[in-house]
């Protein structure tokens, strides 16, 4: 076993006689560090997670780091990494949530390129490659020997079937077949940030009305400037609408996000 003096160990961690762990190294309590494992530098493996044989962690990786979750309140949850992994520079991998299964699953034989992110609860299958700051929401699921292009992003509880690939820069919304090939991100305004207005404790009542402008603005008919004078008048009570108003009538130097396919 090689710990460089610089490491912090905790001693409730466990790990096999030929651990390396480099300079400047975090292992915390509950920590499994298999045969094989290396630590580069700087890398934090927080708490309560496995990191299966053979695997290799980059510089400023955090590995096993509290749930990105606000319900999350401390309660005992994992992280379980496979085997022959290699896990490059700034990575984070979260553990599970009580809500959820309590535990993050990864998979054997993959490559997480710089910055990838893995959330709570997901699971990832064997030999799965997730290029520069690829994204999984809490939830998903990634079967093995998918492909996920840089800066892609999977939507929480996403499903990305075994063997499809999916394209840089793309926001994955829907759940993509096995041996698929899915591209693109084009937004499209799809409504109001309803469980956004619920969470800050708007009633029934509130939130119809801001339905109805937006439906009134987006979805009326004739010509959208009469529309947005329309609503102007119409909801002046109603401060979101008025922001909503400004924020259109200040303009920018991008198009409007509007509704379609």
């Amino acid at each position: 076993m090689s710990i460089h003096p610089t490491a912090i160990v905790d001693a409730k961690a466990e790990m096999a006689a030929d651990v390396e762990v480099g300079p400047w190294c975090t292992v915390g309590p509950g920590v499994v560090l298999s045969e094989g494992v290396r630590l580069v530098s700087h890398v934090v493996v927080q708490q309560d997670t496995m990191v299966g044989a053979r695997t290799v962690i980059h510089p400023f990786a955090v590995i096993g780091g509290d749930p990105q979750h606000n319900g999350y309140k401390g309660e005992p949850v994992t992280l379980e990494i496979g085997t022959d992994n290699s896990i490059r520079e700034h990575c984070t991998f979260n553990r599970g949530t009580p809500q959820g299964t309590g535990v993050t699953r990864i998979g054997s034989h993959s490559l997480f390129m710089t910055g990838a992110h893995v959330g709570h609860d997901a699971v990832v299958g064997d030999h799965v490659v997730m290029a520069n700051n690829a994204t999984l929401g809490g939830h998903a699921h990634i079967g093995s020997k998918v492909f996920l292009g840089g800066l892609c992003a999977v939507h929480q509880n996403g499903r990305v079937g075994q063997g499809a690939i999916v394209g840089g820069l793309a926001a994955v919304t829907r759940d993509v077949i096995p041996y698929g090939s899915a591209w693109g991100n084009h937004a499209r305004l799809h409504g109001l940030n309803l469980i956004g207005l619920k969470r800050k404790g708007y009633g029934k009542d509130q939130v119809r009305r801001l339905l109805a402008a937006f439906r009134d603005l987006f979805e009326g008919t004739g010509v959208f400037a009469d529309r947005l004078d329309a609503v102007e008048t119409g909801y002046a009570d109603l401060p979101e609408i008025m922001e909503i108003v400004a924020f259109i009538r200040d303009g920018g130097k991008r198009p409007l996000c509007l509704p379609g396919e």
